[in-house]
């Protein structure tokens, strides 16, 4: 076993433990009476997630030239594809990007330019996050006031966009054909270096339409406020109105915590954590805080299930298109 898939597993550990001992500190009858109380409102809070994954696909759509782009609808899925396997698989947020730059390829995108513009995308999606925890910020600083935590905050944010530059900058020197050329030292050959070349190649490309990925940042940021009205409608379930300012900075904070905690699958455990520190500013119990994280969980779980069913069963349906086509192959005997 590598060392990688021991430190997922030991995350995973760490987040499971971290989640019990919250939910067993804070009151489990409690927690479970605050989630009974939204009922049937779990299932209305998880189809309304199906609007910011659409939105986030608008954003995506911009990316590349109008030429090359499908459908919408392939945007869609692939995004609710992306969405099932980063939200219940151990990948780190990485294995659902990769799945979807696959599955716009199948949806008739050169191979090269579907991978720059998941690139593309998720860069722009990482923007548009920045800004939204700024918004946060400064409706943290309504709120509070003087007693603003400002050195953690904006700590957070100011990595947050420390970060961005830098994976945008890392992408203009070459980021693929530097990763094949460490990739190859160690498997030896010369395998993966034109490939990756031309997929830096094309993500500077996407960057040069300016247009574009202005256009996918201004969608997903729309993605992120329309996820605090998510916010919104889940604690209006649960029995704890708030204002829709309130929903956005629970939101745009709870998911600049979420995102720092990409190293442990789901954010296991840390996103409870931020929502009991989210709670207490904004005059939420604590069983109404880890409610409130646990309904997005059961949401991950209405979508996200369905989407790996689908998605295993459109592999297996490809797999079975592509063997009547490799038996017809000549072997390569003489």
């Amino acid at each position: 076993m590598t060392t990688g898939v021991l430190a997922r597993y030991a995350s995973l550990l760490f987040g499971f433990a971290l989640l019990s001992a919250l939910l067993l500190y804070n009151g489990v009858a409690a927690i479970g009476a605050a989630l009974a109380t939204a009922g049937a409102g779990l299932i209305v809070v998880a189809l309304f997630h199906l609007l910011p994954i659409a939105l986030d696909a608008r954003a995506w759509w911009h990316v590349l030239p109008p030429c090359e782009r499908p459908p919408i609808g392939t945007y869609v899925f692939a995004r609710w594809i992306c969405f099932s396997v980063n939200s219940l698989l151990p990948v780190m947020q990485v294995g659902g990007n990769v799945v979807r730059a696959r599955l716009l390829a199948r949806g008739g995108v050169d191979g090269v330019r579907a991978a720059a513009s998941v690139v593309v995308d998720m860069t722009t999606l990482v923007l548009s996050q920045v800004l939204f925890a700024l918004l946060g910020l400064a409706l943290l600083a309504a709120r509070l006031g003087a007693d603003t935590p400002a050195v953690p905050v904006v700590s957070g944010i100011a990595v947050m966009a420390l970060l961005v530059l830098g994976f945008y900058l890392v992408q203009q020197r070459g980021l693929f054909a530097g990763l094949s050329h460490g990739i190859e030292r160690v498997l030896g050959g010369a395998w993966l270096t034109s490939s990756a070349t031309a997929v830096d190649e094309a993500v500077r490309a996407l960057y040069a339409r300016r247009s574009g990925t202005a256009a996918a940042t201004a969608w997903h940021l729309v993605s992120w406020i329309v996820g605090g009205a998510e916010v919104w409608l889940a604690l209006h379930f649960l029995g704890h109105p708030v204002s829709l300012m309130t929903a956005l900075l629970i939101e745009s904070l709870g998911h600049a915590v979420r995102s720092a905690a990409f190293a442990v699958p789901g954010a296991l455990g840390v996103q409870e954590a931020g929502y009991l520190a989210l709670g207490r500013v904004v005059d939420l119990g604590p069983d109404t805080s880890l409610a409130l994280s646990l309904a997005q969980r059961v949401r991950d779980l209405i979508l996200g299930l369905p989407g790996l069913v689908v998605w295993w069963m459109e592999g297996a349906f490809a797999a079975r298109e592509v063997a009547p086509e490799r038996a017809g192959e000549p072997s390569g005997g003489g």
